[in-house]
């Protein structure tokens, strides 16, 4: 009768040549899963940026905003009204020195999640350029650029999925961008 481990009772144990028992030896764990998962491509005016599916709330056709004040950066657009919220409106590009961004036919609206925690601000908007594009980001796919290139204000990362350039947006500098935007502008 084969002795079995102390641990795990019902575990078989092997003779060595020394004579004691050892466990016996298992299949080779399973590979881990896959860690892919859904993202969004947007394109804005020169430049595509790349967020996690879960960040938008709602996508929407562009209408122009209400305006903040005068002394509100050019990247602030003005707020929309959305679901019973006045959110700012962020023209991305000019806010991280990409280039000037305007409205046009296509122009679309991404309601995104505010990370902040910030109770009184828990969504604001983006403007794109055209739909969003759902994409499977994978471990695979995904290259992220370690250069010493210095990134724009409001990036996170510069990243490549699948043969697309792309940015990683630091929605938590935004937010405290759009904050301290909106507070001096009042």
């Amino acid at each position: 009768m084969p002795k079995h481990n102390k641990k795990n009772p019902q575990a078989p144990r092997q003779p060595t040549a020394s004579g004691t028992t050892t466990p016996a030896a298992h299949a080779p764990a399973a590979p881990p899963p896959t860690a892919d998962i859904r993202g969004v491509l947007i394109q804005i005016a020169g430049a595509r940026l790349l967020l996690p599916n879960a960040t938008i709330a709602e996508v929407l056709s562009y209408a122009p905003p209400e305006p903040i004040g005068e002394a509100a950066p050019d990247w602030l657009l003005g707020r929309i009204r959305w679901r019973g919220w006045q959110l700012p409106l962020v023209a991305f590009s000019q806010l991280a020195g990409i280039g000037p961004e305007q409205a046009g036919l296509g122009s679309k609206v991404i309601v995104l999640k505010a990370l902040g925690g910030d109770a009184k601000a828990p969504y604001f908007a983006m403007l794109t350029q055209g739909f969003p594009r759902l994409v499977t980001v994978s471990r695979d796919g995904l290259v992220v650029d370690n250069s010493d290139q210095a990134l724009p204000q409001g990036v996170q990362s510069r990243v490549m999925l699948n043969q697309d350039d792309a940015f990683v947006p630091d929605l938590e500098a935004i937010e405290t961008l759009v904050g301290n935007a909106i507070a001096q502008a009042a």
